[in-house]
């Protein structure tokens, strides 16, 4: 059996070896100066300790360590309870592992790291799940006398090696990718925070050079008027048509409303047509801290309309669409939505209570500088976001190709 890629230099089929002809059980009393790892479904061996299912949650570490294994770098360390969902990898630092956990010795015929990524596989981990028993999913579990039946396909151990460090330097790739990504989030959720005046304050913290004197507090209400989404419509009515509207969620997790994820419906002369410049606000939520989300539309485009659990707010005076965009998310003017949710099981806001909330207003100049600034820190983060994706599905594809099918 061959993989369909191939590493420079290789060729020959590869071997198929079960589990028990590569590993033996290791059962190696821990003590207390060692390191504790665990394995969880997302990350494999990693340190500190987690719940018994592997989830990945940080649990209190318990007194008693006497029962604890020993395991070395190189050692395959899986969760009995949870294998079967991919809680399984190699060792990366001597350490010591909770009893629920099965360790296991490599022999020469494998470079450990590598089957790091071969026994995360979902060839591999369907086989583990198949291969696990209980009474039902969640009472499943692999024992090591399951383990040793599943299957592999091994080439030489030179060419372990030469795929194992293609691997590990994608997987570096993405990781630094990602870090840059959630260096760009902080960075902006520490900017809403500081870009705009505290209660009280008719300044903000920080301030872009050439900028002085204070904010205006206006209401909303003194600057625009609402309208309804869609209404008198049913079911049937949408997923067809002419003309989109703007979707619930859509609205919910974007600051400036996406053209892209708007949705089908019949053009209906009678509903409000949205225009550039509108501002959308959610009205329901299961918390409070979810309620009043708002969206901007930065769109000209005919025959599109609001989602029916959503109303629009239309500015009557100039006002930088980027730069409500983003004050309406900002932490103070968020903390003032969020007060008038009223609800139990589910939490309603009113749109008349929207529109008496004062929100922060400077010149123009400095409207459209903040506007700019957060519309390309969110234009950053989505590039980074769809690198992170690209790569991803790069390395599912290599995991796919680079080793042969099974079977």
């Amino acid at each position: 059996m061959e993989p369909n890629i191939r590493v420079k230099g290789f060729d020959g089929d590869w071997e198929e070896r079960s589990l028990g002809e590569i590993y033996t059980e290791r059962n190696e009393r821990g003590n207390d100066s060692l390191q504790i790892l665990s394995v969880s479904i997302h990350d494999g061996v990693s340190d500190g300790e987690l719940d018994e299912e592997g989830l990945g949650k940080v649990v209190r570490r318990s007194e008693d360590k006497s029962t604890y294994k020993h395991v070395y770098e190189g050692d395959l360390v899986f969760n009995m309870m949870r294998a079967w969902q991919g809680a399984i990898g190699v060792v990366k630092t001597e350490g010591m592992i909770s009893p629920a956990y099965i360790s296991a010795i490599p022999n020469a015929s494998v470079y450990p790291p590598f089957m790091d990524y071969v026994l995360r596989r979902k060839e591999a981990i369907d086989q583990i799940n198949n291969l696990s028993y209980g009474v039902t999913d969640f009472r499943k579990r692999l024992y090591w006398d399951s383990f040793v039946k599943v299957k592999c396909c091994l080439p030489s151990v030179e060419e372990q090696k030469r795929i194992t460090d293609t691997l590990e330097s994608l997987d570096r790739y993405i990781l630094l990718n990602q870090r840059q990504c959630d260096d760009l989030r902080e960075l902006k959720k520490y900017m809403l925070q500081k870009m705009f005046p505290k209660d009280g304050e008719k300044v903000p913290e920080i301030r872009f050079a050439g900028f002085e004197g204070e904010w205006e507090q206006r209401k909303l209400g003194d600057m625009g008027t609402t309208f309804t989404g869609l209404s008198g419509k049913t079911k049937e009515d949408f997923g067809h048509g002419d003309a989109k509207f703007v979707t619930y969620m859509n609205v919910f997790s974007n600051p400036v409303a996406d053209l892209l994820k708007t949705e089908s419906v019949e053009i209906d002369r009678s509903q409000n047509a949205v225009q550039y410049g509108d501002v959308f606000f959610t009205t329901s939520s299961e918390t409070p801290e979810e309620v009043g989300m708002s969206s901007v539309w930065l769109e000209s485009v005919e025959n599109t309309y609001l989602n029916s659990f959503c109303f629009g707010y239309r500015p009557s005076v100039e006002i930088d669409p980027n730069y409500i965009a983003y004050m309406l998310r900002s932490d103070i003017v968020r903390k003032r939505i969020i007060y008038l949710a009223q609800g139990i099981s589910r939490y309603n806001i009113s749109k008349n209570k929207v529109m008496e909330i004062e929100v922060p207003i400077p010149q123009l100049s400095e409207q459209k500088r903040i506007g700019e600034y957060f519309a390309t820190l969110d234009s950053l983060i989505t590039h980074h976001q769809r690198r992170h994706d690209t790569l991803l599905e790069f390395k599912a594809y290599l995991l796919q190709n680079m080793f042969p099918k099974e079977g």
